[in-house]
């Protein structure tokens, strides 16, 4: 049984993931990261968003990208695959059946 600290970093990721694939060009940056994680009760320092969005890039989930100070996420087909249920990421919550 994992941790609660655990366990809240995987259902950051599971929501980073879904942000991004809910977006056309499967790109958003680390602020509005931070907003979309506030409105799923995850209210998060940046450097911690930071964090999860270099870890799931660690798992070839996503693509970073520097624009100056700021990161861009980019999703990658694994990370594209473990929303859609296909293949699942070690260290991500799966999503539920249906969303």
């Amino acid at each position: 049984m994992m941790d609660f600290t655990e366990h809240t970093a995987q259902d950051v990721r599971l929501i980073i993931l879904k942000a991004l694939a809910q977006e056309n060009d499967h790109r958003l940056n680390e602020t509005i990261l931070t907003h979309v994680l506030g409105t799923f009760g995850h209210t998060k320092a940046k450097d911690y968003v930071r964090t999860q969005m270099r870890k799931l890039e660690e798992l070839g989930a996503l693509r970073l990208i520097e624009a100056g100070s700021v990161l861009i996420a980019e999703l990658k087909q694994p990370g594209l695959d473990h929303v859609e249920r296909r293949s699942f990421l070690d260290g991500v919550l799966k999503p539920s059946i249906g969303g």
